[in-house]
């Protein structure tokens, strides 16, 4: 079974950047999506970033340029770098992996972390 661990979560003010990383318990095989999506309490999960094993990368469409999402090339970390911070990105942020079609839908996507808060003040 896989075990994904966020970290790199905080409070920041809007405008500045995090670096969210995420570490891979094990190889995930040849074929495989690496993800990051957010929720907010009350409110259905979202789709932020995510890189395919063949290095295909997708973004929400609030994303716009500020989001970079990549990872290393045992695919056992996947890093989610957030520039230009904004109140509204204010969620908590989760890691996943999925093992077929690569996308941003929850149901892409069979492992999650246990989630790392991201916090933006205006």
């Amino acid at each position: 079974q896989v075990r994904l661990v966020e970290s790199g979560g905080g409070s920041v003010q809007a405008g500045e950047s995090l670096r969210l990383s995420c570490e891979v318990s094990r190889s995930l095989g040849m074929k495989y999506c690496m993800g990051w999506l957010r929720q907010v309490q009350g409110k259905e999960r979202e789709g932020v970033a995510s890189i395919s094993s063949g290095d295909s990368r997708y973004y929400g469409e609030f994303v716009r340029g500020r989001f970079t999402v990549s990872k290393d090339d045992a695919a056992t970390t996947v890093v989610l770098r957030m520039n230009n911070l904004k109140p509204e990105d204010t969620a908590m942020y989760y890691c996943a992996a999925g093992f077929g079609r690569c996308g941003l839908r929850e149901r892409d996507f069979n492992a999650w972390g246990q989630g790392t808060q991201v916090t933006v003040s205006s």
